[in-house]
């Protein structure tokens, strides 16, 4: 039944049933795209275990005990200078210093191309491994592997400005410019003297 108002429109006493516009399909796809987003984030650890470091062997290695056995870790972010360029042995001795003979939580990423696992390594206190080597000086943030950590690249930068650890030399040759043309950090040909 229609019933005309008094400024000429038009009610009706019966309810209109209106459908939702397609609200399930779009929920769905919200929640499936937040899926996927959040599978291939970078930031996602794979896969999360803790156990003692049995070795450091350089300043970005190490060697934690993960189901009695040990498993080689290279910590994600980050390039320290390897044995036998300026800085190599110092990196390896902050590394050391912060982990050696204790336990450690990993957050890893899968695996490098040397079978390595890809982790961030965490203390028991909370302290993050990877950001305090790069906030004190013993390394790069490793830009072209992982480009979305812009907490990396500012430690680096204060680290850079502060002239702390390898900082001190006006220009330290990355680590992996020295691998290619066997140049030692600290700017000299690795194997010469002088």
């Amino acid at each position: 039944m229609h019933h005309r108002g008094p400024d000429g429109s038009v009610s009706s006493d019966e309810r209109l049933f209106v459908s939702p516009p397609l609200a399930w399909p779009g929920r769905i796809c919200v929640l499936a795209l937040c899926s996927l987003l959040f599978l291939f984030s970078p930031s996602r650890a794979v896969a999360d275990f803790s156990g003692l470091v049995v070795s450091v062997l350089d300043g970005d290695t190490l060697e934690v005990l993960h189901n009695n056995r040990p498993e080689r870790i290279r910590l994600s972010g980050i390039d320290c200078p390897e044995k036998g360029q300026a800085y190599g042995t110092r990196a390896k001795q902050a590394a050391s210093e912060l982990v050696l003979g204790g336990e450690v939580t990993l957050q890893t990423y899968g695996h490098d191309k040397y079978g390595r696992t890809l982790a961030d390594v965490l203390l028991l206190d909370g302290t993050h491994v990877n950001h305090m080597l790069v906030k004190d000086g013993w390394c790069w943030w490793s830009w072209k592997y992982a480009p979305w950590d812009t907490l990396l690249e500012g430690l680096e930068k204060e680290a850079r400005e502060a002239r702390t650890g390898l900082w001190a030399v006006p220009q330290p040759v990355p680590p992996w410019e020295g691998r290619k043309s066997g140049v030692k950090s600290g700017g000299k040909k690795a194997g010469k003297s002088g």
